[in-house]
Formats: C-alpha cells, structure tokens, sequence
C-alpha cells in the first residue's frame, strides 16, 4: 500500500468520525417495513425442510411522529425503498424529504404505539435491533389481485348438480333473493366479484433466520402479496408458544401397589 493511499484512508476515517452520526429507533418498537423478495426452501438446525419466504426489511427511517395531545393518537411513521422520480410525489412530501434531507421514499406506513417518547424524526429502524431467530411477528400485506371470479373460486361454492338436463348450472351460484316481501338481493350477499387485492395479516409466522448484513428476514410459510410488494413486520400479537410438559417414561409404583406386592410374596 503505497503512502498516498494510506493517507486517503486516514482522511476518509476522521471525516467518518466528524460526520454526524443516524441515532436508532429504540429496539422497543418492534416493527419494520420489507419488501417481499420471494420464497427458497431451507434446512433448519435439527434437519427439517421449511418453505421460507424472504423479506427485506429495513433499513428504514423514521419521518415524523404523532402525539396524542396535538393528532389525538400515538404513532411512528416508517419510510422505506429510495425512488429516483420525484415528479409524481405532491408538495407536502417534498417539503417532508427536504426537511429530513433524506432521499425520497417510496413506502410509507403509520404504527400505532402506546408512547413516542424515545422516537424522533430521522431515526434508522433496522431489523437487527428489533428482531431476532426464533421470534413470532405478525406480517401483513396486500394479497395479489385475481380480477372478477366466480362464486365457487371467490366463495368455495360447491356448486349444483349437472344431471337431469342442468348441464349449465355447474358453477352457478344458485338462488340469491329468497325472500318474496322484499324481492331484492339482500347487502353482504356472497356473489361473483372482485377478487383479491385486500389487506390480509398472516399470524404468529416464525423467523427461522436473519441476515443483517443483508437486511433479509427468512420467514417459515407463506407470506401475502406479490414479489417486490410492501410488506408490514409486526411483534405477533397472539400468545407465546406453549410446550407440552413432557411425561415421564416409566410411572412410579404408589406405595400402597408395593405393599400388596410384598404381601402376595
């Protein structure tokens, strides 16, 4: 390595160290934004096959805060996924990145919490802080869009019998207004329609790995949304998992069995 490159490295070193340093959101609020990457398949520690879905999650930042005495509820807004175009983002978004003096982000999501007294605008959320193997989270997404459908793919209709001459009624929905006073197809009613599209939470999915370094979370299952989606990672809110306690090989004889025992000899 010759001088003047060891000179570069001194240089670049003290202006790390004068730059201003990014504070982190407390490990406390467990919640990130990902982008689903796909699924892989992967062996566990003790050999078994899981279907995994990637996620990368975070870095994200932290672009402003709600209170309670000033919005009338507790939240953290979440940023996340640089874009290059700018010409669709409108005024208060541009005024938001500029003040920030943070690139424009593409995905942002409000987290309702208890309090925001350590959460403060321009913070970094990354997922080495927050999660770790093993733990259970919550993620939520929007499922992919499948377009109109009929009542048996939307609904699980079982359909009608084809014999008889009713060859066409396969897959029809059959009867939909049965009263006669109203005489009309009552709200709610499951017919054909849109399907997909919708916000779905898949609960209590396990996180069998983290790669920090990459920002990816492996998780164990099916995740909702297409590749390259916005995905929420949330602290799963169901209980903790519980182990059956485990029974012991051979019962111990009671007293009094031994004594009818030792008796009959």
């Amino acid at each position: 390595m010759t001088e003047e490159n060891k000179t570069n490295i001194e240089e670049t070193k003290i202006e790390n160290q004068n730059a201003p340093s990014v504070e982190t959101l407390p490990a406390g609020f467990k919640f990130i934004i990902g982008e689903k990457v796909g699924m892989t398949q992967m062996f566990d520690s003790e050999g078994f096959l899981h279907s995994v879905s990637v996620v990368k999650a975070g870095p994200c930042r932290v672009l402003y805060t709600r209170t309670k005495e000033k919005n009338g509820y507790n939240a953290v807004c979440l940023g996340f996924r640089k874009i290059n175009k700018t010409k669709n983002l409108n005024n208060s978004l541009k005024g938001l990145f500029a003040k920030l003096n943070v690139s424009p982000l593409k995905w942002l999501k409000e987290f309702r919490v208890p309090g925001i007294e350590e959460a403060r605008e321009g913070q970094i959320a990354g997922i080495a802080e927050r999660f770790s193997e093993g733990d259970y989270v919550d993620i939520r997404g929007i499922s992919k869009g499948k377009g109109f459908a009929g009542g048996m793919k939307r609904h699980n209709f079982s359909g009608q019998p084809g014999g008889h001459g009713a060859s066409d009624k396969e897959r029809a929905p059959g009867s939909l207004a049965g009263r006669r006073s109203l005489g009309r197809v009552l709200p709610g009613k499951r017919m054909a329609g849109h399907m997909g599209q919708e916000t779905v939470t898949v609960q209590k999915v396990k996180i069998l790995k983290l790669a920090p370094q990459d920002n990816l979370m492996f998780l164990d299952g099916s995740v909702p949304g297409a590749n390259g989606s916005m995905v929420c990672v949330l602290a799963t809110s169901k209980p903790a998992k519980k182990h059956p306690t485990a029974l012991p090989k051979a019962a111990k004889k009671s007293p009094a069995k031994k004594t009818v025992a030792a008796a009959k000899k």
